[in-house]
Protein backbone atom coordinates (compact mmCIF):
# COMPACT_ATOMS: atom_id res chain seq x y z
CA UNK A 1 0.00 0.00 0.00
CA UNK A 2 1.49 3.29 -1.28
CA UNK A 3 2.03 6.31 1.24
CA UNK A 4 -0.64 9.25 0.80
CA UNK A 5 1.65 12.14 -0.84
CA UNK A 6 1.36 15.30 1.33
CA UNK A 7 0.45 18.35 -1.30
CA UNK A 8 3.79 20.69 -1.91
CA UNK A 9 3.45 23.95 0.04
CA UNK A 10 1.31 26.21 -1.61
CA UNK A 11 3.49 29.78 -2.11
CA UNK A 12 0.21 32.14 -3.24
CA UNK A 13 1.06 35.71 -4.80
CA UNK A 14 0.29 38.16 -2.48
CA UNK A 15 -3.23 40.30 -2.60
CA UNK A 16 -1.26 43.73 -3.68
CA UNK A 17 -0.11 43.63 -7.18
CA UNK A 18 3.53 44.77 -6.60
CA UNK A 19 4.12 43.88 -3.55
CA UNK A 20 7.20 41.39 -2.99
CA UNK A 21 7.15 41.00 0.46
CA UNK A 22 10.08 43.57 1.70
CA UNK A 23 7.59 44.89 4.54
CA UNK A 24 8.37 42.30 6.73
CA UNK A 25 11.96 43.05 7.49
CA UNK A 26 11.50 45.20 10.31
CA UNK A 27 9.13 42.03 12.04
CA UNK A 28 12.31 39.59 10.93
CA UNK A 29 14.49 41.60 12.80
CA UNK A 30 12.43 42.29 15.81
CA UNK A 31 11.84 38.45 16.69
CA UNK A 32 15.60 37.84 16.10
CA UNK A 33 16.32 40.53 18.78
CA UNK A 34 13.50 39.73 21.20
CA UNK A 35 15.13 36.15 20.94
CA UNK A 36 18.65 37.39 21.65
CA UNK A 37 17.60 40.21 24.00
CA UNK A 38 19.07 43.39 25.31
CA UNK A 39 22.30 44.27 27.39
CA UNK A 40 21.95 47.57 28.66
CA UNK A 41 24.67 49.38 31.39
CA UNK A 42 23.94 52.38 33.59
CA UNK A 43 26.34 53.94 35.74
CA UNK A 44 24.56 56.56 38.95
CA UNK A 45 27.39 58.82 40.77
CA UNK A 46 27.02 61.05 43.44
CA UNK A 47 28.04 61.44 47.15
CA UNK A 48 26.69 59.05 49.71
CA UNK A 49 23.15 59.21 51.09
CA UNK A 50 21.53 61.32 48.13
CA UNK A 51 19.27 57.88 47.74
CA UNK A 52 21.05 56.73 44.29
CA UNK A 53 20.33 52.84 45.60
CA UNK A 54 16.75 53.45 46.27
CA UNK A 55 16.25 55.56 43.17
CA UNK A 56 17.71 52.04 41.27
CA UNK A 57 15.98 49.64 42.93
CA UNK A 58 12.49 51.93 42.54
CA UNK A 59 12.92 52.15 38.93
CA UNK A 60 13.70 48.96 37.75
CA UNK A 61 11.19 47.30 41.15
CA UNK A 62 13.96 45.01 42.00
CA UNK A 63 16.30 44.92 44.52
CA UNK A 64 20.03 45.23 43.59
CA UNK A 65 21.35 45.66 46.88
CA UNK A 66 20.58 43.25 49.23
CA UNK A 67 22.97 42.45 51.70
CA UNK A 68 24.79 46.71 51.31
CA UNK A 69 26.14 47.65 54.24
CA UNK A 70 26.55 51.65 55.11
CA UNK A 71 29.82 52.42 56.49
CA UNK A 72 30.25 55.10 59.51
CA UNK A 73 31.77 57.98 59.47
CA UNK A 74 35.37 57.24 60.39
CA UNK A 75 35.69 54.38 57.46
CA UNK A 76 34.64 57.36 55.01
CA UNK A 77 37.76 58.77 56.08
CA UNK A 78 40.09 56.25 54.47
CA UNK A 79 37.97 55.37 52.00
CA UNK A 80 38.85 55.13 48.33
CA UNK A 81 36.12 55.07 45.43
CA UNK A 82 34.91 51.59 44.73
CA UNK A 83 33.22 50.44 41.72
CA UNK A 84 30.49 47.79 42.27
CA UNK A 85 28.78 46.19 39.38
CA UNK A 86 25.36 44.11 39.78
CA UNK A 87 24.10 42.59 37.07
CA UNK A 88 20.40 41.63 37.01
CA UNK A 89 18.54 39.71 34.20
CA UNK A 90 14.42 41.41 33.79
CA UNK A 91 11.99 39.97 31.88
CA UNK A 92 8.62 42.13 30.80
CA UNK A 93 6.22 40.61 28.11
CA UNK A 94 9.00 38.20 26.90
CA UNK A 95 11.35 40.65 26.37
CA UNK A 96 14.91 40.39 28.14
CA UNK A 97 17.03 42.64 29.42
CA UNK A 98 20.28 41.87 30.96
CA UNK A 99 20.86 45.24 33.13
CA UNK A 100 24.13 46.28 34.44
CA UNK A 101 24.09 48.80 37.15
CA UNK A 102 27.59 50.21 38.19
CA UNK A 103 27.81 52.31 41.48
CA UNK A 104 30.28 53.90 43.08
CA UNK A 105 30.35 54.23 46.96
CA UNK A 106 33.17 56.59 48.48
CA UNK A 107 32.74 59.03 45.50
CA UNK A 108 32.74 62.72 47.32
CA UNK A 109 33.06 61.09 50.59
CA UNK A 110 36.88 61.96 51.24
CA UNK A 111 38.27 65.29 52.77
CA UNK A 112 40.29 65.45 49.86
CA UNK A 113 38.35 64.54 46.45
CA UNK A 114 40.79 65.79 44.10
CA UNK A 115 41.35 62.01 42.67
CA UNK A 116 38.47 60.75 43.62
CA UNK A 117 37.02 60.22 40.26
CA UNK A 118 39.93 58.64 38.41
CA UNK A 119 38.64 54.87 39.30
CA UNK A 120 35.29 56.06 37.96
CA UNK A 121 37.30 57.26 34.37
CA UNK A 122 39.86 53.96 34.17
CA UNK A 123 36.66 51.89 34.70
CA UNK A 124 34.78 53.57 31.79
CA UNK A 125 38.03 53.30 29.54
CA UNK A 126 38.76 49.82 30.56
CA UNK A 127 34.72 48.88 29.46
CA UNK A 128 36.35 50.09 26.27
CA UNK A 129 39.31 48.60 25.89
CA UNK A 130 37.04 45.18 27.00
CA UNK A 131 35.03 45.45 24.11
CA UNK A 132 37.58 46.55 21.39
CA UNK A 133 39.83 43.36 22.24
CA UNK A 134 36.75 41.14 22.07
CA UNK A 135 35.79 43.01 18.75
CA UNK A 136 39.26 42.32 17.03
CA UNK A 137 39.54 39.16 18.28
CA UNK A 138 38.56 36.32 16.01
CA UNK A 139 35.47 34.86 17.55
CA UNK A 140 33.17 37.63 17.69
CA UNK A 141 29.99 36.04 18.09
CA UNK A 142 29.25 36.38 21.73
CA UNK A 143 30.84 39.55 22.40
CA UNK A 144 29.20 41.29 25.81
CA UNK A 145 28.99 44.66 26.11
CA UNK A 146 29.72 45.95 29.20
CA UNK A 147 30.21 49.44 28.12
CA UNK A 148 28.66 52.31 30.14
CA UNK A 149 25.65 53.74 28.00
CA UNK A 150 24.33 56.55 30.81
CA UNK A 151 25.69 57.73 33.31
CA UNK A 152 22.74 58.97 36.09
CA UNK A 153 24.77 61.84 37.58
CA UNK A 154 23.22 62.99 41.09
CA UNK A 155 23.49 66.54 42.27
CA UNK A 156 22.29 67.56 45.88
CA UNK A 157 19.66 69.95 46.15
CA UNK A 158 20.76 71.49 49.56
CA UNK A 159 23.52 73.94 47.42
CA UNK A 160 23.06 76.57 45.14
CA UNK A 161 23.82 74.79 41.92
CA UNK A 162 27.02 72.75 41.09
CA UNK A 163 29.68 72.45 43.22
CA UNK A 164 33.53 72.27 42.13
CA UNK A 165 33.89 67.91 42.82
CA UNK A 166 30.33 68.11 40.32
CA UNK A 167 31.89 70.60 37.27
CA UNK A 168 35.26 68.69 37.32
CA UNK A 169 34.10 65.08 36.97
CA UNK A 170 31.46 65.99 34.39
CA UNK A 171 34.21 67.55 32.62
CA UNK A 172 36.22 64.29 32.82
CA UNK A 173 33.68 62.06 31.65
CA UNK A 174 31.40 64.12 29.09
CA UNK A 175 33.64 62.69 26.04
CA UNK A 176 33.30 59.13 27.13
CA UNK A 177 29.79 58.27 28.50
CA UNK A 178 25.89 60.29 28.14
CA UNK A 179 25.33 61.74 31.32
CA UNK A 180 22.14 62.52 32.88
CA UNK A 181 21.72 65.07 35.52
CA UNK A 182 19.57 64.19 38.40
CA UNK A 183 18.60 66.12 41.54
CA UNK A 184 18.25 64.17 43.95
CA UNK A 185 15.59 64.02 46.83
CA UNK A 186 13.37 66.70 45.46
CA UNK A 187 11.11 66.32 48.16
CA UNK A 188 13.21 68.74 50.35
CA UNK A 189 12.01 71.78 47.89
CA UNK A 190 9.39 73.66 47.27
CA UNK A 191 8.50 73.84 43.36
CA UNK A 192 9.96 77.57 42.90
CA UNK A 193 13.07 76.09 44.73
CA UNK A 194 13.21 73.28 42.29
CA UNK A 195 12.66 75.57 39.39
CA UNK A 196 15.35 78.22 40.12
CA UNK A 197 17.93 75.15 40.91
CA UNK A 198 17.51 73.95 37.21
CA UNK A 199 17.78 77.28 36.12
CA UNK A 200 20.92 77.85 38.29
CA UNK A 201 21.99 73.88 36.69
CA UNK A 202 21.38 74.37 33.69
CA UNK A 203 23.09 77.64 33.25
CA UNK A 204 26.33 76.16 34.82
CA UNK A 205 26.39 73.31 32.64
CA UNK A 206 26.87 75.67 29.62
CA UNK A 207 28.97 78.23 31.25
CA UNK A 208 31.72 75.50 31.91
CA UNK A 209 30.79 73.50 28.31
CA UNK A 210 30.14 70.35 29.58
CA UNK A 211 28.32 67.90 27.20
CA UNK A 212 25.33 66.32 28.91
CA UNK A 213 22.77 63.86 27.09
CA UNK A 214 20.59 65.51 24.49
CA UNK A 215 16.71 63.79 23.74
CA UNK A 216 17.06 63.54 19.96
CA UNK A 217 14.19 65.52 18.10
CA UNK A 218 11.33 63.65 17.62
CA UNK A 219 11.03 62.56 13.34
CA UNK A 220 8.28 64.86 11.53
CA UNK A 221 6.55 61.52 10.93
CA UNK A 222 5.85 60.67 14.86
CA UNK A 223 2.48 61.44 16.49
CA UNK A 224 1.74 64.30 17.99
CA UNK A 225 1.70 62.47 21.79
CA UNK A 226 5.03 61.30 21.03
CA UNK A 227 6.23 64.76 20.22
CA UNK A 228 4.53 66.28 23.26
CA UNK A 229 6.56 63.54 25.42
CA UNK A 230 9.20 64.22 23.77
CA UNK A 231 8.99 68.26 24.55
CA UNK A 232 8.31 67.67 27.95
CA UNK A 233 11.39 65.23 28.82
CA UNK A 234 12.93 68.26 27.79
CA UNK A 235 12.07 70.45 29.55
CA UNK A 236 12.49 68.95 32.84
CA UNK A 237 16.71 67.89 32.36
CA UNK A 238 17.55 67.99 34.95
CA UNK A 239 15.26 65.81 36.35
CA UNK A 240 14.03 66.16 40.14
CA UNK A 241 13.53 63.03 41.16
CA UNK A 242 12.52 61.30 44.54
CA UNK A 243 12.77 57.87 45.43
CA UNK A 244 11.39 55.44 47.21
CA UNK A 245 10.57 51.30 48.38
CA UNK A 246 7.67 51.69 50.78
CA UNK A 247 4.02 50.90 49.89
CA UNK A 248 1.61 53.30 52.04
CA UNK A 249 -2.08 54.15 51.67
CA UNK A 250 -3.09 57.52 49.81
CA UNK A 251 -6.36 58.36 48.87
CA UNK A 252 -7.36 54.72 49.37
CA UNK A 253 -5.15 52.92 47.35
CA UNK A 254 -1.47 51.77 47.61
CA UNK A 255 1.35 53.85 46.26
CA UNK A 256 5.04 53.92 46.44
CA UNK A 257 6.08 56.97 48.41
CA UNK A 258 7.13 59.07 51.47
CA UNK A 259 5.10 59.88 54.49
CA UNK A 260 5.28 62.97 56.15
CA UNK A 261 3.20 65.06 58.87
CA UNK A 262 2.18 67.10 55.98
CA UNK A 263 1.09 64.49 53.75
CA UNK A 264 2.27 62.18 51.05
CA UNK A 265 4.95 62.32 48.28
CA UNK A 266 3.88 59.99 45.57
CA UNK A 267 6.84 58.90 43.57
CA UNK A 268 5.15 57.91 40.87
CA UNK A 269 2.95 61.52 40.97
CA UNK A 270 4.08 63.66 37.64
CA UNK A 271 2.89 66.26 39.67
CA UNK A 272 4.88 65.76 42.74
CA UNK A 273 8.27 64.96 40.81
CA UNK A 274 10.07 63.87 37.67
CA UNK A 275 10.84 60.27 38.34
CA UNK A 276 8.20 58.82 35.80
CA UNK A 277 9.80 61.49 32.96
CA UNK A 278 13.21 59.97 33.94
CA UNK A 279 11.78 56.39 33.73
CA UNK A 280 10.08 57.33 30.22
CA UNK A 281 13.16 58.85 28.88
CA UNK A 282 15.92 56.16 29.86
CA UNK A 283 13.05 53.42 28.01
CA UNK A 284 12.23 55.32 25.49
CA UNK A 285 15.56 56.40 24.62
CA UNK A 286 17.33 53.37 25.42
CA UNK A 287 18.41 52.55 22.05
CA UNK A 288 19.62 55.99 21.37
CA UNK A 289 21.56 56.23 24.49
CA UNK A 290 23.45 52.85 22.80
CA UNK A 291 23.74 54.31 19.74
CA UNK A 292 25.38 57.53 21.34
CA UNK A 293 27.98 55.62 22.98
CA UNK A 294 28.86 53.21 19.89
CA UNK A 295 28.65 55.72 17.12
CA UNK A 296 30.39 58.81 19.09
CA UNK A 297 31.91 57.93 22.33
CA UNK A 298 33.24 54.18 21.23
CA UNK A 299 34.62 55.38 18.12
CA UNK A 300 36.08 58.09 19.40
CA UNK A 301 37.98 56.00 22.09
CA UNK A 302 38.75 53.45 19.00
CA UNK A 303 40.18 55.77 16.65
CA UNK A 304 42.86 57.28 19.61
CA UNK A 305 43.26 53.72 20.11
CA UNK A 306 44.37 52.57 16.75
CA UNK A 307 46.11 56.08 16.37
CA UNK A 308 48.33 54.83 19.25
CA UNK A 309 49.03 51.46 17.64
CA UNK A 310 46.24 49.19 18.65
CA UNK A 311 44.77 47.76 21.75
CA UNK A 312 45.92 46.64 24.71
CA UNK A 313 46.14 43.36 25.97
CA UNK A 314 43.38 43.01 28.38
CA UNK A 315 44.28 41.48 31.75
CA UNK A 316 43.70 37.86 32.55
CA UNK A 317 40.07 36.61 33.22
CA UNK A 318 40.80 35.46 36.53
CA UNK A 319 42.03 39.17 37.72
CA UNK A 320 39.77 41.42 35.93
CA UNK A 321 36.87 42.47 38.37
CA UNK A 322 33.59 41.12 37.51
CA UNK A 323 29.93 42.00 38.19
CA UNK A 324 28.07 40.71 41.15
CA UNK A 325 25.64 38.39 40.14
CA UNK A 326 22.43 39.56 41.45
CA UNK A 327 18.82 37.53 41.03
CA UNK A 328 20.65 35.75 38.36
CA UNK A 329 17.87 33.69 36.43
CA UNK A 330 14.74 35.62 38.24
CA UNK A 331 12.06 37.10 36.13
CA UNK A 332 10.51 40.24 37.27
CA UNK A 333 7.23 41.03 35.19
CA UNK A 334 5.73 44.85 34.59
CA UNK A 335 3.82 45.04 38.03
CA UNK A 336 7.43 43.74 40.08
CA UNK A 337 5.90 40.05 40.38
CA UNK A 338 8.57 37.53 40.82
CA UNK A 339 8.30 34.05 40.14
CA UNK A 340 12.06 32.48 40.20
Amino acid sequence: MSKQQQPPAQFSNPETPGYVGFANLPNQVHRKSVKKGFEFTLMVVGESGLGKSTLINSLFLTDLYPERIIPGAAEKIERTVQIEASTVEIEERGVKLRLTVVDTPGYGDAINCRDCFKTIISYIDEQFERYLHDESGLNRRHIIDNRVHCCFYFISPFGHGLKPLDVEFMKAIHNKVNIVPVIAKADTLTLKERERLKKRILDEIEEHSIKIYHLPDAESDEDEDFKEQTRLLKASIPFCVVGSNQLIEAKGKKVRGRLYPWGVVEVENPEHNDFLKLRTMLITHMQDLQEVTQDLHYENFRSERLKKGGSRKVEDEGSEQRPNLVGKGSRIHKHGQRDD
